[in-house]
C-alpha cells in the first residue's frame, strides 16, 4: 500500500548522534523483525487515527525482543563502522516479511509497494522546463537545440505542447532527440514529425541513456530541403510556440535503491517523535543545460 513508505521512508540518520555508550548489538535477522513490528505499529496507529506517546507503543516491541531504545539506536548507528554491513538489507528482509504476510492477509494488509518502485518514484526529477519557446528562425540554434550535459543513466522523458504558425511554409518538420558519447558521436536517434493544426498538439518521447550516454540533446524543430521552385520564391516564414516543455530523469532501480540507503544512511522507521530528521542533499540530481551554438 501507498502508506507502506510513509511509514518506511523517513528514518534512522538521526540514531548516529547519540553518544557511545555499553550497549548491545542486534543481530541482524533480530532487528528485521523489530522493522516489521514497527512498521505495523505505525500502519495501526495511522489507520485508527490514534494520537500517542510513541516511546509507549515502540518500547514493548524492544522488550518482546529483549532489547531497549537504546539497543536499537546503539546498533543502526553502529551500521556505518561496518564494512560489509548495509542496513538497507535488514530493511529489505522486513519488507519481505510484510509482503509475505500480505499473501495471506489479502483484506487485512493492502498491496505494498516494493522499495524499488518507490526509490525511484522518490528521485524522479524535473530537470529541465520552460514555459514558453518561440522559434522564429531555423538558423537561431540557442533557442532551437537544447543540450542536456551530465546525464545520467536511466530514462529521459522529454514532453511538450506546440503549435505551427499558419503562415509557416515548411515541409516536413519534425522534433529529433538523441544522446552523444563523449566524442559526439549519437546513440539513440528519435524523431516525432510536427502537425499543422489549428490547435495546439502534443509531443512525448522517452529515451534510455546507458553508461555511453554522456549528453541529451533535444532539436525542436527541424525542416525539409525546399525544392528548386520554392527556392525561388520569397523568403520562407518559419513560426511554431511551445509551451509546457520539460525533461524528466527516471533513475535506474539500482541508482534510486543505492541513492536512498545512501540518504542519511536508510529509511525511517519510527515515527517523526522518535526521531530528530535530517536533511539530506539529493544523489541523483541528473544533467546541466546549455543551448546549442550550431548544430
Amino acid at each position: 500500500m501507498k502508506r507502506f513508505f510513509t511509514s518506511l521512508s523517513v528514518v534512522v540518520a538521526a540514531f548516529m548522534v547519540i553518544a557511545c555508550a555499553r550497549h548491545k548489538i542486534i543481530p541482524d535477522d533480530t532487528l528485521a523483525l523489530i522493522f516489521h513490528d514497527a512498521f505495523l505499529t505505525n500502519a495501526y496507529l495511522e489507520e485508527e487515527n490514534i494520537e500517542c506517546d510513541t516511546l509507549n507503543f515502540y518500547e514493548p516491541i524492544f522488550e518482546k525482543y529483549g532489547y531497549t531504545i537504546e539497543d536499537v539506536r546503539f546498533t543502526i548507528g553502529n551500521f556505518s563502522k561496518r564494512k560489509s554491513a548495509r542496513l538497507g538489507d535488514v530493511v529489505e528482509v522486513a519488507i519481505d516479511l510484510l509482503e509475505e504476510e500480505g499473501k495471506f492477509y489479502e483484506k487485512e494488509v493492502a498491496v505494498l509497494d516494493t522499495i524499488d518502485n518507490t526509490a525511484q518514484r522518490l528521485f524522479t526529477r524535473t530537470i529541465y522546463s520552460d514555459s514558453l519557446v518561440r522559434i522564429k528562425n531555423l538558423k537561431d540554434s540557442t533557442t532551437r537545440v537544447i543540450v542536456i550535459n551530465d546525464v545520467r543513466p536511466g530514462e529521459y522523458r522529454v514532453s511538450f505542447d506546440y503549435k505551427i504558425d499558419s503562415l509557416d511554409d515548411n515541409i516536413l518538420r519534425k522534433s529529433m532527440l538523441w544522446f552523444e558519447r563523449e566524442d559526439s558521436t549519437k546513440i539513440s536517434n528519435q524523431q516525432f514529425t510536427l502537425r499543422k493544426t489549428s490547435v495546439p498538439d502534443k509531443f512525448t518521447r522517452t529515451l534510455t541513456a546507458g553508461e555511453e550516454a554522456k549528453r541529451l540533446v533535444i532539436d525542436l524543430l527541424q525542416v525539409g530541403k525546399p525544392s528548386d521552385a520554392a527556392k525561388k520564391k520569397k523568403k520562407r516564414h518559419t513560426g511554431m510556440t511551445i509551451t509546457d516543455l520539460r525533461v524528466v530523469h527516471i533513475p535506474t532501480v539500482k541508482d534510486a535503491v543505492d541513492s536512498l540507503y545512501a540518504k542519511q544512511l536508510v529509511i525511517k522507521i519510527f515515527a517523526d517523535e522518535f526521531l530528530s530528521l535530517v536533511d539530506a542533499q539529493d544523489s541523483l540530481t541528473s544533467g546541466t543545460v546549455a543551448h546549442r551554438d550550431s548544430l
